[in-house]
């Protein structure tokens, strides 16, 4: 994960989301045409409920966990609370152990398209690391959540590594609607109680 990050340089793809239409479009789309309704329906689920609530946004991202099987206790940041304080409390995590991030999320509304995670890593004010993930497309499922689990990442290890990381996260779409962003801090430590 916390390795230095020279290329500022982002790849451009000169991809067009198709235009944004809702469920009900949609179901209503080839109304005649049985195997597209059946087709529609295995992709959706049938009548999706939705939540009518303008004040519910249409993606809730609602935890960030970090998974990793030799923490003492589990290591998890709650999302839908005040955010500001995940920079005066930091993730303590081990040098050298294997460990993912699971993000969950709800969609609550309409179909969105091109969900996508992003993460800069930051050391005294240095981007050191970045990484972005695709996460998919997904249609409403108000009272489930969904969860997107990261390729299997090894925290650094060595005393140059240790210390105070700030991370900023970013919770996009095709459409880039910034959905959730936060900032957090990871300590990493020789043990984990050190």
């Amino acid at each position: 994960m916390l390795m230095l990050y020279t290329n500022e340089e982002e790849s451009t793809v000169d991809y067009k989301p198709p235009a944004q239409k809702s469920i009900k479009e949609i179901q209503e789309l080839d109304a005649g045409d049985e195997s597209l309704r059946k087709y529609k329906e295995a992709l959706l689920g049938g009548t999706p409920e939705v939540v009518d609530d303008p004040n519910v946004s249409n993606v809730q991202v609602t935890k960030m966990t970090l998974m990793c099987d030799t923490a003492p206790k589990p290591l998890f940041l709650d999302l839908e609370g005040d955010l500001d304080k995940f920079k005066k409390n930091p993730i303590v995590l081990k040098e050298g152990v294997e460990y993912r991030v699971k993000i969950t999320f709800k969609v609550n509304k309409e179909i969105v398209s091109g969900l996508r995670y992003n993460q800069q890593t930051f050391r005294k004010g240095v981007k050191v690391d970045k990484s972005d993930y695709m996460v998919g497309s997904y249609g409403p499922r108000p009272k489930e959540a969904y969860e997107f689990i990261t390729p299997l990442e090894e925290a650094p290890k060595g005393m140059i590594a240790r210390g105070s990381y700030t991370i900023k996260s970013k919770f996009t779409d095709d459409d880039k609607h910034d959905h959730l962003s936060w900032e957090w801090c990871l300590c990493i430590k020789k043990d984990w109680e050190d």
